[in-house]
């Protein structure tokens, strides 16, 4: 294809696909850190505090690579998807900022584009986009459990602001991010999905407690939020006022396609269904430091899981065509989403398997050990965008039709249903 014009970062307009990427690939040789040892979703664990992701998000923006998938009017490149998939592959043996793609890139600044404001995102998406802001979601409550529309946390209007009480739980890097989206209830006379507005929300402010929550493997990257009389703008509503359950499952959408690796937004690592993004080759590398790259078994597993790798990537391509032609309603996101769960927990298990007991006894630092430390997270790649169960109700009701549960307290207000409160902050 003709290419005639050149911008400041080297891009022309019409650039084919081949030669993006091999424009990408000598652009990240002379610019990018490679991988020493460690792969990115090791290097996001210790980068508590995102210092690094943002760094190298800055470096990405600077150099006309962030975003590609983004508007240009909002800083992005405004590419096709197949641009950004060529630019993962290509970036995958370089030190990239992970952290930044769930739920930054992929679920909250893809939802700010869907529903925000042009002032919004004006505002807002440039910033993501160069790594000055990091997001995260407020939707879950310590009361909930997986019924979200059932939730308490309150915003009551008062002239130009609402005032937020309520708290938040379950919140990812929390304590790290600049802003969320937060769902509320803004209506109790009416049923419980009628009743939600979501909000841009400022994290660092009066009002506002963060407390980290220390998890089974030792690390605090759970959050629960406290909000005492939070003072909300009218502007900084997403969407519209009591219309917060559109964004909220437009915004768990963008989740269950994150989660599922079949992401456009995310940027620098290709997903848990690519060549380089499944943690395959580590699979290789344990069987080698267990001396069992022999043994029969572990042969096979390991080909068992390069197996379900091919077939997600696959089914993550035929998924996207389907939304993007038509064939499938948005509801076929849970099918990615389901495989990619259920393959990731196989995996671990594989990876227990080949490690033996070096997963239990294995010193720090070890790959082994490495893997017993993962099992204890086995289940945690299985809630992100709603549990296994509700994907499977998903794929159930709306997309082969079948009858949906009972539920008591459909089509009544709220405020007359009995449900749970949020607890008070701990003391």
């Amino acid at each position: 294809m003709g290419a005639d014009r050149t911008d400041g970062v080297g891009r022309t307009d019409g650039e084919d696909i081949e030669s993006f990427r091999a424009r990408a690939r000598a652009w990240l040789a002379a610019n990018m850190p490679l991988l020493k040892g460690q792969n990115n979703f090791q290097l996001m664990l210790q980068d508590e505090m995102g210092t690094r992701a943002r760094e190298l998000q800055r470096i990405l923006f600077d150099g006309g690579f962030a975003g590609l998938y983004f508007p240009k009017e909002y800083g992005g490149q405004g590419l096709p998807a197949e641009y950004q998939m060529a630019f993962n592959q290509e970036s995958a043996p370089y030190e990239m900022p992970v952290l930044l793609n769930v739920p930054t890139f992929a679920i909250l600044a893809a939802t700010l584009l869907d529903f925000g404001t042009e002032e919004q995102k004006r505002s807002h998406i440039p910033k993501i986009l160069s790594g000055e802001e990091m997001w995260v979601q407020f939707l879950s409550e310590p009361s909930g459990g997986s019924d979200l529309a059932g939730l308490v946390t309150r915003a009551t209007p008062d002239g130009d602001v609402f005032i937020l009480n309520g708290s938040k739980i379950w919140s990812s890097g929390a304590f790290r991010s600049d802003y969320a989206l937060c769902l509320a209830r803004t209506d109790w006379h009416v049923p419980k999905h009628r009743g939600l507005t979501c909000f841009v929300v400022k994290i660092h402010q009066p009002g506002i407690e963060v407390q980290q929550i220390k998890m089974v493997n030792g690390v605090n990257e759970f959050c629960q939020e406290f909000f005492d009389d939070v003072a909300i703008p009218a502007a900084d509503v997403l969407g519209e006022v009591n219309d917060g359950w559109t964004v909220a499952t437009r915004l768990l959408y963008h989740e269950r396609e994150a989660v599922a690796g079949g992401s456009p937004f995310s940027s620098g690592v290709s997903g848990m269904h690519s060549d380089h993004g499944s943690g395959r080759d580590e699979l290789v590398e344990l069987a080698r430091v267990t001396g069992r790259t022999r043994d029969p078994l572990v042969r096979q597993l390991v080909a068992e899981s390069r197996a379900n790798d091919l077939v997600g990537s696959q089914l993550i391509r035929r998924v996207a065509r389907g939304m993007a032609t038509g064939a499938f309603t948005a509801p076929a996101g849970s099918l990615p989403r389901l495989y990619a769960a259920t393959s990731n927990e196989r995996r671990i298990d594989i990876a227990l398997a080949i490690a033996g007991p070096g997963a239990a006894v294995g010193e720090e630092g070890s790959l082994a050990g490495q893997k017993g430390i993962h099992f204890l997270m086995r289940q945690g790649g299985s809630l992100g965008g709603g549990s296994n169960e509700m994907q499977r109700n998903i794929i159930s009701e709306r997309l082969l039709a079948m009858p949906r549960e009972y539920a008591a307290d459909k089509d009544r207000p709220f405020d007359e249903v009995r449900h749970n409160t949020s607890p008070s902050r701990p003391r």
